[in-house]
């Protein structure tokens, strides 16, 4: 039976555990307030040559990632803290983890085409220039993106977050941040001439808006799994951010390439397998990684059961 005592002594680490899971939201909310001052000095400025909601969402980024310098030194957290191995190490996960990359999507691909879902885009000149091309470029993107993410999300959070809650807990909250964080998105077009000191603010309130849309749910658990899948690898693999990032590009890399050479048929009888947010997260990718979390674990038990 639970005595007073213990009700007590719970309560207060909960409730802790609860308000360390916010630091990230209001990380973010600095971050995007930031961006929003920034966005309105550079058009005052410059005027419309670059669109307004892409400077609040590039410096928004931007801002987040040079966060993590700042929480670093708070934390008492190294390189090595984060997952950062040396860089001879490091060099191959990254290869290692675009390997697993390949090996744990390709297969999503290769079912929505065979059930129908993909079609091939006739339309693009399919040339070996036109498709070298679209390699190389879709790949620096893949990595640019995995760069910028993997050390916020399965690096800083985890590590800090880890520090005053279970790890489970720790890749589950990182895993809500970093799939929410591709639904933080506003529509809004605002003319240039129209644009003050509150625009930015207008857009970040219909951006978080937009998380309780309930047509971004299957692309949420997708996105999800995606975290928490790559929250295992960082976990169970001491300084292995390299295998993240390796692993986390190689998927881009694979969705924008398939992006640009299939088209999704709208009258696929397994449609509902993919959502409208890019035409490949979606039920089939949060089952499927979800297989191969319990198999790991379960290959895991079984390995540590025989010694």
């Amino acid at each position: 039976m639970m005595t007073e005592k213990s009700v007590v002594t719970r309560s207060p680490s909960l409730i802790l555990s609860f308000l360390y899971a916010l630091i990230p939201l209001m990380v973010l909310m600095v971050a995007t307030f930031l961006a929003c001052i920034l966005a309105y000095s550079l058009v005052s400025a410059t005027g419309d040559a670059v669109s307004f909601r892409t400077i609040i969402k590039k410096a928004s980024q931007v801002f987040l990632l040079l966060s993590i310098f700042p929480a670093m030194r708070y934390l008492g957290l190294t390189k090595f803290d984060l997952g950062f191995a040396a860089r001879a190490r490091f060099i191959k996960q990254i290869f290692q983890g675009v390997g697993l990359g390949f090996m744990t999507l390709m297969p999503v691909f290769l079912a929505l085409y065979l059930l129908g879902v993909n079609v091939v885009d006739e339309t693009q000149p399919w040339t070996a220039f036109w498709v070298s091309k679209k390699l190389v470029i879709e790949l620096l993107l893949a990595l640019l993106i995995s760069f910028f993410e993997e050390p916020v999300f399965r690096g800083l959070l985890i590590s800090g977050l880890s520090r005053k809650m279970s790890i489970t807990a720790a890749i589950l909250i990182s895993a809500f941040y970093y799939a929410i964080l591709h639904f933080l998105n506003s529509k809004i077009d605002i003319p240039v001439a129209e644009i003050n000191l509150f625009s930015g603010f207008m857009l970040l309130g219909d951006a978080f808006n937009h998380l309780l849309n309930p047509e971004i749910l299957s692309a949420f658990l997708a996105l999800f799994a995606v975290g928490v899948f790559l929250g295992i690898i960082r976990t169970q693999l001491k300084a292995s951010l390299g295998l993240c990032i390796g692993c986390h590009a190689c998927w881009v890399w694979q969705i924008k390439l398939s992006k640009s050479l299939f088209n999704i048929n709208p009258d696929s009888d397994c449609l509902y397998l993919v959502s409208s947010y890019d035409g490949v997260i979606g039920p089939l990718v949060t089952v499927w990684l979800a297989l191969a979390i319990v198999g790991y674990f379960v290959y895991k038990r079984k390995n540590c059961q025989s010694f």
